[in-house]
């Protein structure tokens, strides 16, 4: 018995061809606004992921903010989103808890939910988000207590293996570089979702440590995958 030769019309095979080679050569932007609270720390590392490509993908960010409270992040997020001329394809508020009344960060949070804004917020620093990248942080820390938390889990890494001991300051450019290069971006990611998961109420002013920094990084280094899905389909249009 001979095999069934089954002929596949040669229009569709070339439009087939066609998406495949078109979804590989095309080149799309897409464009994240990050509204921060802080004025360099937060600024100095997302700036480390402008431009960021993968594949035929490129991840263009704009920076913006400093010197404003929790709430006053959340609104220049809405009113920059809602005056671009080009949509975003995200929009994020970044900021802490640091010292402001847990009324007001529990409020920021819930208008950039109510507004479709992503948040990246952190109770009580940013620099928590450091430290995840060395250890799996599950106890509450003051933010006086986060520079020589840093510094002593850099020194103690052991790919660190200069002769001059590292110091954390506040604002350093190369943050981003150092917690990388001798930390763990995965393990950050994983420990901190981990955390950010045990929490299961709407006190987030109560929840430390946590940091939701995690969910901005992963859209940045191209693994979120209900933003990938989105960028398919840009492709494909």
């Amino acid at each position: 018995i001979m095999a069934r030769v089954i002929k596949i019309d040669n229009a569709l095979q070339k439009r087939h061809e066609y998406k495949k080679n078109k979804r590989k050569a095309r080149t799309v932007i897409c464009r994240i606004l990050i509204v921060c609270e802080g004025e360099k720390t937060e600024p100095n590392y997302f700036r480390s992921f402008d431009r960021y490509r993968k594949g035929n993908v490129v991840y263009e960010l704009t920076l913006d903010g400093g010197r404003m409270n929790t709430v006053g992040v959340v609104d220049k997020a809405i009113s920059l989103r809602d005056k671009a001329n080009i949509p975003y394809d995200r929009v994020w508020a970044v900021f802490d808890k640091d010292g402001f009344p847990a009324k007001n960060f529990n409020t920021a949070i819930a208008k950039a939910n109510q507004n479709h804004i992503e948040c990246a917020w952190s109770n009580e620093a940013f620099e928590l988000w450091y430290l995840y990248h060395f250890h799996n942080r599950i106890t509450g820390m003051t933010r006086d207590k986060y520079p020589a938390a840093i510094t002593k889990a850099v020194n103690a890494s052991p790919l660190y293996k200069k002769k001059t001991p590292y110091q954390y300051a506040k604002n350093d450019k190369s943050s981003f570089d150092i917690v990388t290069t001798f930390g763990s971006q995965d393990n950050a990611i994983r420990w901190a979702e981990t955390k950010h998961d045990e929490y299961t109420d709407e006190r987030y002013a109560m929840h430390n440590p946590c940091t939701t920094v995690y969910r901005l990084v992963r859209q940045l280094t191209g693994t979120d995958e209900e933003l990938n899905n989105e960028i398919i389909r840009k492709i494909d249009e």
